[in-house]
């Protein structure tokens, strides 16, 4: 260990408990690593933040920096207090995009990883809250030789600033039994189409992509995307009644009641039957179930509870939704139904939904204020005007925001309250004599 470390006793206290600090990894790469530039930035990035824990104010400034033809996908970070720690004075992180679906081969991030030690801090996120792969800690020097190398081998900038964002893509079919879609087609079609609007900003904010497979939505984009891409199927959910039969008998050997029938059907009704949002699902006497598909509002419980008896329909495509964010000017936003149900199985269904999203770009770049999301816009104009101006007409599935109690029926509610009440006032009296 070197004996000029800066002295951290409050990071190090983040040291004890029972979970993993960050803080140990950042003594290790300052302690162990075998390159004194490496060693050194560690040092320099950890007596800043020591200092900042002591005066309780970030030191972080921006700026303006980018790799040259960019004008984004670089957060710039100059140290206020440099002249105190000036090993890691600068501090620049580089968003990098992701593959869709975030795959990787060993070979690929043993490469990144090389290229980041060569030229940065070794400091990366896998993956920051953008999606990208975040290289954090390099300096004015470096940054530009980081990226030239791994674009050489096949990688490029994310989206940083008012622009279109790094996209997002789940694992998809190639794991996931419940897809309905090739999430990653769809992505690399939007990406690679959207990529100027990616590198040079110029949109009156951000603008993000998010494709999940399934209403599962394990890319949270109807909550955090300006246009989700779900994907979903529109004919019934197919039923395995054997796989139904096997389970209820499973559930009741691992609740220790082997063979108890009963004791599984009273599983199967606590835990898929009653937690039907419309009661489309229904345990019958001889242990199938009966599925009101018409009543399906695809929230998915059922089919993730028991995905040997329940799958997706075969009729798949997808529904896209505009207009998802979090909180900025007037507070969370979920996705708009923009197409209720989309077809996705040629060419020509995967160039409507990119001109469906340069219509929307297009539109918000011109009517969106200043520093405002896509979905601000369209409570700001109304969705009439907004489907008007991308030339799509109004439908009645075009759902804003699910019913208020979305997972509750109070059918039923008053006279279950009466019937409490009643026995409480019952119970009383009967303790009163």
């Amino acid at each position: 260990m070197a004996t000029n470390n800066y002295p951290t006793p409050m990071l190090d206290v983040l040291e004890e408990g029972p979970w993993p600090s960050f803080i140990s990894g950042f003594k290790k790469l300052r302690d162990e690593h075998p390159d004194e530039r490496i060693r050194n930035v560690i040092n320099g990035l950890m007596g800043q933040l020591e200092h900042s824990y002591e005066t309780k104010m970030g030191y972080w400034k921006g700026g303006t920096i980018s790799v040259f033809g960019y004008g984004g996908g670089i957060i710039p970070r100059f140290s206020e207090v440099g002249h105190m720690f000036p090993e890691s004075k600068e501090f620049h992180t580089l968003r990098v995009q992701p593959p869709a679906g975030n795959y990787y081969t060993t070979d690929m991030l043993r490469q990144l990883a090389d290229s980041w030690e060569k030229w940065g801090s070794g400091l990366q996120t896998f993956h920051g809250q953008t999606g990208n792969i975040m290289f954090i800690g390099a300096n004015s020097v470096n940054f530009q030789h980081f990226f030239d190398e791994i674009n050489e081998y096949g990688w490029d900038l994310g989206g940083a600033g008012p622009c279109v964002r790094t996209g997002m893509s789940c694992v998809g079919a190639a794991r996931c039994e419940m897809s309905n879609c090739n999430e990653h087609a769809i992505h690399r079609r939007l990406m690679n189409n959207f990529t100027d609007d990616v590198h040079r900003p110029a949109l009156p904010y951000k603008f993000k992509f998010k494709i999940s497979g399934c209403p599962n939505d394990c890319q949270n984009a109807i909550e955090r995307a300006d246009f989700a891409v779900i994907g979903t199927w529109r004919d019934d959910m197919k039923v395995n009644q054997e796989a139904v039969k096997e389970m209820i008998m499973k559930k009741a050997k691992e609740i220790g009641k082997e063979g108890d029938r009963s004791a599984g059907r009273q599983y199967m009704f606590d835990n898929v039957i009653s937690r039907c949002p419309t009661q489309a699902i229904k345990l019958n006497d001889d242990d199938t179930i009966t599925v009101d598909n018409s009543n399906c509002v695809r929230c998915m419980h059922c089919l993730n509870v028991m995905p040997k008896a329940l799958q997706v329909g075969d009729d798949k495509g997808v529904t896209v939704l505009i207009g998802g964010k979090r909180t900025l000017k007037i507070g969370d936003l979920m996705g708009i139904v923009t197409i209720p149900f989309m077809k996705l199985d040629t060419e020509e269904d995967y160039e409507r939904i990119v001109e469906l999203a340069a219509s929307i770009i297009d539109f918000w770049a011109e009517n969106g204020l200043e520093h405002e999301r896509c979905g601000e816009m369209i409570e700001r104009i109304g969705l009439v005007n907004f489907l008007e101006g991308i030339g799509i007409d109004p439908d009645p599935n075009m759902i804003k925001q699910p019913r208020n109690v979305s997972y509750v029926r109070t059918d039923g509610w008053d006279e279950a309250a009466e019937a409490w009440f009643n026995r409480k006032r019952e119970e009383k009296m009967a303790a009163a004599a």
